[in-house]
């Protein structure tokens, strides 16, 4: 999948892009069922809410064939690979929901802040890709974006290790309310199947779900594979270490699966 001239030029003035409907519905349900299954695992990989509810599960690729597969779909890396130009690897995989009133908040930050400080990425060469498993509302706690914000460069961030089971480099409130002010504040929503491509400077946050209606995305973390980090501090499964570049699997590599799902159900 190639973007066109005016996507590349949207996506450079506001920092990402919303692809509805990226994945068919069979696609999306197939791996939905994956992540109840990733989630019910005992693995350290897997961190939860202080309820014991799932909130994240790095390193899905690396244990479950359909993530696996959803790793190296085209939808997804052939788009990074032209906005980074080149070949990518996979710094980070993770499977985040966002449980039924129980989802917990996501404060603001920059995802490059977190990598620089902490993995010692040399520059914001990298991006997110996201994909709605389930249906994405301004209910049960979607994105936020503060557009434009990924031309700023890295902002001065506080280290947050208690608001979340995650630590996380987050911006004060003071600083958000002035890029807002400047850049605005959205929350793509969309139906599941939904893609996201957005840079790794922008500013956002997810609220808390309070709705009855659970919210799953897998987020992949592409960075382009002359730029691999170069501190080694976090675990691999949350900062890879493996910096072979991927080859992209052809379009209809989860039909095998989609299959298997559809007919186990019948």
């Amino acid at each position: 999948m190639k973007l066109t001239n005016e996507e590349l030029k949207r996506f450079d003035e506001d920092g990402y892009l919303f692809f509805p409907g990226k994945f068919t519905p069979e696609e999306a349900a197939m791996l939905k069922q994956e992540a109840e299954a990733v989630y019910a695992l005992d693995r350290e990989e897997v961190w939860r809410e202080s309820n014991g509810i799932a909130r994240t599960a790095f390193a899905a690729h690396k244990y479950n064939e359909g993530f696996r597969r959803l790793g190296a779909h085209p939808r997804m890396i052939e788009p990074v690979e032209q906005v980074l130009d080149g070949k990518v690897y996979m710094h980070q995989y993770k499977v985040n929901a966002k449980a039924a009133f129980d989802g917990d908040v996501w404060q603001w930050h920059q995802d490059y802040g977190t990598w620089k400080r902490d993995d010692d990425m040399p520059e914001p060469r990298a991006m997110n890709i996201a994909v709605f498993l389930d249906d994405v509302t301004a209910a049960n706690g979607p994105l936020l974006f503060i557009p434009g914000s990924h031309k700023l460069g890295v902002v001065e961030a506080g280290h947050d290790l208690e608001t979340t089971s995650y630590p996380l480099w987050t911006l004060d409130r003071e600083k958000v309310s002035e890029l807002a002010a400047q850049g605005g504040c959205v929350a793509p929503t969309g139906p599941a199947g939904s893609m996201l491509m957005f840079s790794s400077l922008l500013v956002h946050a997810s609220p808390p779900n309070i709705s009855p209606f659970g919210r799953t995305i897998v987020y992949l973390s592409l960075c382009h594979v002359d730029n691999h980090i170069r501190q080694f501090k976090r675990a691999e499964w949350i900062a890879h270490r493996d910096f072979t570049p991927i080859e992209a699997l052809a379009d209809d590599c989860l039909d095998e699966l989609v299959a298997n799902a559809q007919q186990a159900a019948e």
